[in-house]
């Protein structure tokens, strides 16, 4: 969903069509991207504002203390069905609505260890038993944890620690025998038993396992591009009167090698369709992207740690939601149900202003200056303005880049100066669409600055959560505005998909079925100078938010680095691909694939799996008769 909800795209399409005709023609003929946002914004009502949220409380993404219970029995019934999958999502849901150090969060993380136990997970079943005690896990349900971390140890060669646990566990039943004599009786014998199993690992000869060599261990960079990071040195970065910026290859470069290997400046998970909440079904149970994958780096997980703040955010590691928490969440947290009402290009403008405050921006643009310069009036705002002007002043002399992204050296690298250079095409958008981006980041500004307002409000030592929104973020929200009005509309032409496989067909089956699914949205800085052909000389392909491009065909000296942007002409004719890449990038693709399917469409249509045994000339149908194939000279008749 990478534009706002259908009710939100709908309602603001009336309010544009309801606009007098002399403001539509101010917005439309309106030539720079502050104009735009400071008329659009100024139309906000509140009436806008309360249907808005009236809108987003369909998305239940606070925690809710009555869901953890709700899970835990839907868990333990996929459990008793042997669904040990279904079993550890659903109880990753009930953590994810828990609040720590409760009792929820810690039978929740239990079984979960349960559920991975049985799916061999064996690290990460040990990694919820050290949550679940760490969350104040009940003291009379331990042993029987603790007999499952032994059995973990044990199993994973740690011998030592899975002595010293089963060792601790006899002391336990020595000191306390507090449990029905039942299943003392059941414990003690799965005591007897995995001590009897340390003690014959513990006498057999120590063996390791050899070395796997990392799967992708080849696919890093042998050496670094001086000119442009995350690329190889094979490519160089151009500038064309027509194509603009552009890689080219400085040699001959073979199938298969490695030219870019970029990770995403920033990447949202895509929340896929989000269900609608109600009295009546409060709690959805069906298995989502964001239950099964990192939230920040996009690792596949049956883990997921959830944020403190609400049940939407997971992450597949204490480290990952801590950083996430630092550079973004704390911002977004509060405002997740916005969010995934007003869609991943939102979303993503959003996370990419919020950046800024952590990345000397080093003088990205002078464009939001000369927009914005007139509107603004705090020192903070004009420092703001100072730190986002990409020209580099020397003794009072404005220096341009080379190339636009370029530092004052020539470099391209992947940063925030580079992605706000990418290119919004602002003149091409249609004034509706421009309204709608304008009038949904203006609505998103006015929550930034409520949530600013109560953070502040709260005083100092309200709780972690105070840091959502720094004042240095609201020194002037109109400066934020127009700077996420750019990104948004950047995102149609220089967002990526980054995709994973899915495996569809059924575990007993022989054959695998998979299909390629979206994952989340992305931001490559890098991978967004490739020009598009709609026959490339590359592949692309994902590990978590990595991508990485090789050569799919031997590239002379001198050639273009072209990629795909989805109209390939193995999938759809010149004609379907012609009308998609001008309606979303814009342009008129001329490349050899286009450009040989036109010529052969004026000649008239060919039948190119049939050809004369004697000549080779190619079959052509007859369009004067249905009922002939022409092959020049003579004419077949069926």
């Amino acid at each position: 969903m990478d534009l706002p909800v259908d009710e939100w795209k709908s309602y603001l399409f009336q309010k544009w069509t309801l606009l007098p005709k002399s403001v539509q023609v101010t917005i439309s003929k309106a030539k720079t991207l502050s104009d735009i946002f400071l008329h659009s914004s100024s139309l906000l009502q509140p009436e806008d504002e309360i249907f808005l949220k009236r809108l987003s409380r369909d998305y239940l993404v606070e925690k809710d203390p009555n869901a953890p219970l709700f899970y835990r029995e839907k868990g333990n019934n996929k459990f008793q069905e042997k669904d040990y999958t279904g079993a550890a999502v659903l109880y990753s849901k009930g953590i994810s609505h828990s609040k720590p150090n409760t009792e929820d969060i810690s039978l929740c993380y239990a079984n979960r260890s349960a559920a991975l136990f049985h799916l061999g997970q064996y690290e990460m079943c040990l990694e919820d038993i050290i949550r679940a005690q760490t969350h104040g896990y009940p003291e009379r349900l331990q042993p029987k944890m603790n007999l499952r971390k032994a059995e973990c140890l044990v199993t994973l060669g740690k011998l030592q620690e899975a002595s010293q646990t089963v060792s601790d566990l006899e002391s336990d039943f020595a000191a306390k025998q507090t449990l029905a004599a039942s299943s003392f009786q059941i414990l003690q014998k799965n005591l007897h038993r995995l001590k009897k199993k340390v003690q014959e690992k513990e006498s057999l000869p120590e063996t390791f396992p050899p070395t796997l060599a990392k799967a992708f261990e080849d696919m890093d960079l042998k050496e670094e591009n001086e000119q442009i990071s995350s690329v190889s040195p094979s490519v160089s970065l151009c500038t064309d009167p027509l194509k603009g910026r552009c890689l080219i290859a400085t040699k001959d470069i073979l199938p298969g090698e490695l030219l870019v290997k970029e990770d995403a400046f920033v990447s949202v998970l895509n929340p896929g369709e989000m269900p609608h909440h109600s009295l009546e079904n409060k709690w959805d149970t069906k298995i989502a992207i964001g239950d099964l994958y990192c939230h920040r780096c996009l690792k596949h997980t049956l883990a997921t740690v959830p944020c403190d703040g609400c049940s939407y955010a997971k992450y597949c590691s204490q480290e990952c939601m801590q950083q996430a928490w630092e550079f973004y969440h704390s911002v977004e947290c509060p405002l997740g149900a916005l969010l995934l009402t007003l869609g991943v290009f939102c979303h993503v403008a959003l996370r990419l202003t919020l950046l800024t405050r952590f990345e000397d921006v080093g003088k990205v643009t002078s464009k939001l200056r000369d927009e914005i310069s007139n509107n603004i009036s705090s020192p903070k705002s004009k420092n703001l303005v100072k730190m986002l002007n990409y020209d580099q002043e020397e003794n009072d002399e404005v220096v341009k880049t080379p190339i636009p992204g370029c530092d004052i050296s020539g470099k391209y690298e992947n940063n925030y100066n580079a992605v706000f250079n990418l290119l919004p095409h602002t003149e091409n958008h249609s004034p509706e669409h421009k309204f709608l981006c304008a009038l949904s980041v203006s609505a998103l500004c006015k929550e930034l600055e409520a949530a600013s307002s109560r953070a502040l409000a709260t005083g100092p030592n309200s709780s972690k959560l105070k840091a959502t929104v720094t004042p240095e973020l609201c020194a002037d929200l109109n400066i934020w505005g127009v700077a996420m009005l750019r990104h948004m509309l950047q995102l149609q032409c220089n967002a990526q998909a980054i995709t994973t496989l899915q495996h569809t067909g059924s575990k007993e089956s022989i054959i695998a079925n998979s299909r390629q699914v979206r994952l989340a949205t992305g931001i490559f800085p890098v991978v967004s100078l490739l020009n598009h052909s709609c026959s490339p000389n590359t592949s692309m392909s994902f590990t978590s938010t990595v991508a990485t491009i090789r050569a799919a065909q031997r590239i002379r000296k001198g050639q273009e680095i072209l990629h795909c942007y989805g109209p390939h002409q193995n999938r759809m004719g010149v004609a379907e691909r012609q009308q998609k890449l001008r309606s979303q990038y814009f342009f008129d693709c001329s490349c050899p694939a286009c450009h040989t399917e036109e010529l052969r469409t004026a000649a008239g249509p060919r039948w190119e799996a049939f050809c004369c045994n004697s000549c080779r000339t190619i079959m052509q149908v007859n369009l004067s008769s249905p009922f002939s194939i022409v092959l020049s000279p003579k004419v077949i008749k069926l």
